[in-house]
């Protein structure tokens, strides 16, 4: 049995537990409650009039600020970067299901199982509950949008700071470990960004077609890898771009669809139907990362689109440093984190190799600018919330558009079949970035405009 299916035994228990148990001296997963407790040589009072489930095991007289607290730092499926901005919580009744697809996720109720206690990790990755439950096996639920992963925490002690194991933080790398957003990633002759996918973690069997039971469902864009190595999905040919595009239907079924950059805006490949549908998806709660020459879904796409930036299509800027935009709290949070990871030395500067040059500005009262490089009048990385035009609280979809060929090293083409391409192990700085906003893209949403 999988700590995942451990934990959702435990929590289907959860109300039989708070019914036989009381606030007031019973036994609680082993631990004595309500009596003298050792660690503070006084008595220790659980609870509170009317708790139920693990409610009931909070211990009331710690005499510190966080009670009995529970610590750590949530990584990346690979377990090699800090994750800003995941909640961390003890659910105190079963998690619900996460459903597939493009939906309105706004912070304030994406989580489920009514939680006991929660945290956001900061920019360094870490967390502190504070006024956990004691006792044995406590559930922990990691989430970050859809991604979520459901461990047990064996054993807590009353008024105890508690350090949970890094490994067990860490995302799922599968769907026997947790929960992962179903992407779609269309492939491109300029930009092996399926290659990424994989550095960050996510394991080699949950990258397969459409019809297969994966989380990663690769498509086949011009110039791009096109199908599978023998050993993985017995070599299949991927589907063609165009059927993922082609169709809201197609588009719909996606947590977040992945663009690679082909070379360039192919738009005979992009019909004006299929414009129109990314859109529909976006508005719908959809998010979309769009690497460079993916562009044409803004400046071709229907209106209110075209309005986002101001397109000019120069010569490549080649390797650079762009300025991190730090006037928003998540842009802040980005200069800082990427301090912490080794990527920028300076903060607010981060050093980048193949800068491309389309996108001279953005419309600031649409999009927020991530990345710049003002000595080119250029803008690396933005985003913007749809439905345009409506107030923030109404918006549910965002788009990030990449100026930058992210994935340095790893090769995407017919000659590379999935993943033979993907030879490079480390992490240049503006992939470490683009993870950052990748995570960021495909959490709750969060207005980033004043």
């Amino acid at each position: 049995m999988s700590m995942r299916d451990t934990a959702m035994v435990f929590l289907m228990a959860i109300p039989l537990a708070g019914a036989a148990s009381s606030c007031n001296g019973t036994a609680l997963n082993g631990t004595e409650t309500g009596g003298p407790d050792a660690s503070t040589g006084g008595n220790m009072d659980y609870g509170f009039p009317g708790c139920t489930g693990l409610q009931c095991q909070v211990a009331n007289k710690c005499g510190t600020k966080d009670g009995t607290a529970l610590s750590g730092v949530v990584n990346i499926p690979a377990g090699n970067l800090p994750l800003y901005g995941a909640k961390v919580y003890v659910p105190n009744s079963p998690v619900s299901p996460l459903v597939a697809g493009a939906s309105c996720d706004r912070c304030d109720n994406l989580l489920s199982g009514n939680p006991v206690t929660s945290a956001t990790t900061d920019n360094q990755g870490r967390f502190t509950l504070a006024n956990v439950p004691v006792g044995d096996n406590i559930p922990l639920v990691i989430q970050a949008g859809k991604w979520r992963r459901e461990v047990m925490i064996p054993h807590i002690d009353a008024c105890s700071a508690t350090t949970v194991d890094p490994t067990t933080t860490r995302l799922p790398r599968t769907q026997a470990e947790g929960n992962i957003p179903l992407i779609a990633l269309t492939t491109g002759g300029l930009d092996a960004l399926e290659c990424l996918l994989r550095k960050l973690g996510i394991a080699d069997s949950e990258f397969t077609l459409p019809t297969g039971t994966g989380r990663v469902h690769l498509y086949t864009g011009t110039g791009g890898s096109d199908r599978f190595t023998a050993n993985l999905a017995g070599g299949a040919s991927f589907q063609n771009a165009t059927s993922l595009w082609g169709s809201l239907d197609s588009l719909k079924r996606y947590d977040v669809v992945t663009l690679s950059c082909e070379g360039q805006q192919y738009p005979n490949t992009k019909s004006t139907a299929a414009r129109q549908a990314m859109l529909d998806y976006i508005n719908l709660g959809g998010r979309v990362f769009a690497s460079h020459y993916h562009n044409i879904w803004i400046t071709g796409g229907p209106a209110p689109l075209p309005s986002v930036l101001t397109y000019n299509d120069r010569p490549d800027i080649g390797s650079t440093t762009a300025d991190v935009i730090t006037s928003f709290a998540k842009g802040a949070a980005l200069a800082d984190w990427l301090v912490n990871v080794g990527a920028s030395s300076v903060r607010g500067k981060l050093p980048l190799s193949a800068a491309q040059n389309t996108v001279q500005a953005v419309n600031s009262t649409i999009a927020q600018a991530w990345l710049t490089v003002p000595a080119q009048n250029n803008v690396q990385y933005f985003s913007f919330d749809t439905p345009i035009g409506t107030a923030a609280a109404q918006q549910c979809g965002r788009m990030v558009l990449s100026d930058i060929h992210v994935a340095s090293g790893d090769v995407s083409g017919p000659t590379k079949p999935f993943p033979s391409g993907c030879t490079t192990t480390s992490l240049s700085p503006q992939e470490k970035a683009l993870i950052f906003i990748l995570f960021d893209l495909s959490n709750c949403l969060v207005p980033v405009l004043g």
